[in-house]
């Protein structure tokens, strides 16, 4: 086993934000778990991480029941789930113990929101010497106020200013910031067609039968 996949916050407490209506991808868990299968098929390790801040009284204090994993998505027994209290998967976790145990030298990541925990990991990954692969439209995310707009808006304010960030605008600018750097990107629609190309190659039988020696 020396690949894994990485999957980053996508938890309820972000659906019991606001926000979220304004999300990039509310149906975010569908594509993680199409990942999580086909990670699990080629024997893959998958971790888990949640993010949790303990007393905040937030979304994100377990308290409150919303950190766990998003509706839809089953984690195995045998699979790793973390929790973190900083933006990357790294720091406040034994990720990389996990990892450097197992002989994981290539991650793949996804998770919410992209910009931040989702490209902060890639990048510390990066740093570390893995081989990344950032799933771009297996992350999600929301639109970014400008930094001079007043806190406690509502979502209809947020988006109504020229000045707010799209969703699919951050995400255009993390694929350009991690390309060639930190990071190779890919599609789960491309990942998955590059599973079935490697399962041909590996099954004799699959263009109509074994080859005469």
């Amino acid at each position: 086993m020396t690949r894994a996949l990485i999957v980053i916050d996508v938890q309820e407490s972000f659906r019991a934000r606001p926000l979220w209506q304004a999300v990039s991808d509310p149906r975010i868990a569908d594509r993680v778990g199409r990942l999580v299968e086909l990670a699990r098929q080629a024997g893959d390790l998958v971790v888990w991480v949640l993010h949790t801040e303990p007393g905040s009284g937030g979304v994100f204090d377990p308290a409150l029941g919303h950190v766990r994993l998003m509706d839809g998505l089953r984690r195995r027994d045998d699979e790793p789930l973390l929790h973190k209290t900083a933006h990357n998967a790294f720091t406040t976790t034994n990720l990389q113990q996990i990892l450097t145990g197992r002989g994981v030298r290539e991650v793949a990541v996804c998770g919410i929101r992209t910009e931040q925990c989702v490209e902060t990991t890639a990048r510390i990954a990066s740093d570390f010497g893995y081989q990344v692969t950032f799933v771009v439209d297996a992350t999600a995310t929301d639109p970014i106020p400008h930094r001079d707009a007043p806190a406690g808006r509502s979502v209809a304010e947020l988006l109504a200013d020229p000045r707010t960030l799209s969703a699919q605008e951050v995400i255009r600018r993390t694929e350009y910031a991690l390309a060639g750097r930190f990071a190779t990107i890919a599609t789960v629609a491309e990942l998955e067609a590059a599973a079935a190309r490697t399962s041909e190659d590996r099954d004799p039988a699959a263009d109509g039968g074994a080859h005469p020696a």
